[in-house]
């Protein structure tokens, strides 16, 4: 077995903070790398060592593996932690490490081929007797076909792009009138954000749940269910509230999700933490979308109703241990929910809205957690995801974690940027959502539930946020601009806000 002394997290923002936490505990050494635009930011100033990789765009830093295996060899870093996004799915990166001599603290690059493009999963899936919605093993680039096999299955289908992740690529499509635009749609944006405009077309269910099995696999042939996670509160295909458990879903059901999981697993040979997101209709029976193999942005839900640190278990699978639990000692405790806080305009169609962070007021208390990767005085760019942090609540019930997490968005507080708090004390507050019948399509179909009501911001606010900003056009550090007096106005500014949001 392999003792890993020095990690590099080929990664930024929250994640990579998150995972030098527990390297930290762990005694591993931590390398972190920045980009032009991440020169000043916390994840670098939280590892150990850092180094620059290049411009801004991530095309030109986080994305450019020769660069990282160059900054790994230079570190003595002897294991490598891709976070999630970038290069988290991509299997060259996986082969450049297992080249270079540096373990890939994720699974194999054939794992990673094997359940990263969406149709080989869907064969995978179906030689293991994994349930399916009904659709194409192979993908098409032949309008005829298309709408052959539209007919087929039956209107409404979905067009999704093979190498596709996030909703990119994805079109409903209603009738067959539809289906030229719609081909002609999906496959110029899945060229546009991955390369690949192949798509495939399976049968479209309406108002599923959607619903992830959470495993984690050694090296050594063993799998462990983690539970699973509630992701139906969803805009255009984008998560915004995270649950575990699911309580919409029945025990023998629960159970019949992680055979299948694991046997999918097992037949891709996967080690490491990973992910399978399903579909989960009214009646409960289940059907595979696709596997992420990677930590998930969520995991943090399930870390709080199993206790486990996953990127600890990441580290001793990367290590070629054996894991230390069975599946009997892993128990399930409350309920856990996290909610996306982004640098974003409801009011303006989510647009985000990257700017200077000139205060914050972060809630606290017991079961509360806060994943985050910025800092008062620290400038959102405009090159990445503008994630501010993860808010994640623990309580006995999910009824009582969705009192904490209330609780919790009504102290959050941030000073600048836009951001979607009060977009999440709506959902929070939504009588669909509390009785966790929410599916899919919910927010889509409900529009009036993005949007927040606008805030009549006093003009000593507004002043006051002029004037921070002016306090600091020299650059100053934050600290030295509390000691010229910015701890009042920002105690000034957090009141008002406070008591108009």
């Amino acid at each position: 077995m392999t003792k890993i002394k020095k990690v590099l997290i080929a990664n930024r923002g929250e994640i990579a903070v998150r995972i030098m936490r527990t390297c930290q505990e762990l005694d591993i050494k931590t390398v972190a790398v920045y980009s032009d635009a991440d020169r000043n930011a916390l994840h670098v100033q939280t590892a150990d060592e850092a180094y620059h990789i290049g411009p801004s765009p991530s095309m030109e830093s986080y994305l450019v593996i020769e660069k990282l295996i160059a900054v790994a060899k230079k570190s003595g870093a002897d294991a490598i932690h891709p976070g999630y996004g970038f290069l988290s799915e991509k299997e060259a990166f996986s082969k450049a490490c297992a080249d270079a001599g540096i373990i890939f603290l994720g699974p194999k690059a054939e794992s990673i081929a094997a359940m990263g493009d969406k149709v080989t999963a869907r064969n995978y899936a179906a030689k293991a007797k994994v349930p399916m919605v009904p659709g194409m093993l192979e993908p098409v680039d032949d309008l005829e076909k298309i709408k052959k096999l539209a007919k087929e299955f039956g209107y409404p289908v979905l067009l999704k792009a093979a190498a596709g992740g996030g909703g990119k690529g994805m079109r409903v499509v209603e009738k067959e009138a539809d289906v030229e635009s719609a081909f002609a749609m999906a496959t110029s944006e899945a060229t546009r954000a991955f390369g690949d405009g192949r798509v495939y077309l399976e049968k479209y269910i309406r108002n599923p749940r959607h619903v992830e099995i959470q495993i984690i696999c050694d090296q050594h042939g063993n799998g462990l269910f983690l539970f699973e996670r509630e992701c139906s509160m969803q805009r255009r295909h984008q998560k915004i509230i995270e649950e575990a458990p699911c309580s919409y879903l029945r025990d023998d059901v629960r159970i019949k999700m992680a055979e299948s999981s694991l046997r999918l697993a097992k037949a891709v040979g996967y080690h490491g933490v990973g992910t399978l997101e399903y579909l989960v209709d009214q009646e409960q029976n289940f059907y595979f979308l696709e596997m992420n193999t990677r930590l998930q942005v969520e995991h943090t839900v399930s870390e709080m109703i199993t206790g486990l640190d996953f990127v600890r278990l990441q580290i001793l699978v990367g290590e070629g241990e054996t894991l230390p639990l069975k599946q009997d000692d892993i128990t399930r405790r409350g309920h856990a929910i996290e909610a996306r806080i982004y640098a974003e305009d409801p009011e303006n169609g989510f647009m985000p809205s990257p700017g200077r962070i000139q205060w914050m007021r972060i809630p606290d208390g017991h079961g509360i957690r806060h994943d985050s990767g910025v800092y008062e005085g620290w400038t959102i760019p405009i090159y990445y995801d503008p994630m501010i942090a993860k808010l994640i609540v623990h309580a006995e019930t999910r009824e009582l974690a969705i009192k904490k997490m209330q609780r919790a968005l009504s102290e959050y507080e941030i000073g600048g940027p836009k951001n979607n708090i009060g977009f999440l004390k709506t959902l929070l507050a939504n009588d669909v959502f509390n009785a966790a019948q929410m599916h899919t399509q919910f927010l889509d179909q409900n529009p009036q539930l993005t949007q927040s009501q606008k805030s009549k911001l006093p003009i000593e606010l507004i002043v006051g946020i002029a004037a921070l900003d002016l306090m600091d056009a020299d650059q100053k550090p934050v600290a030295a601009v509390s000691q010229e007096g910015g701890n009042w106005l920002r105690s000034g500014l957090a009141n008002s806000l406070n008591q108009r949001l």
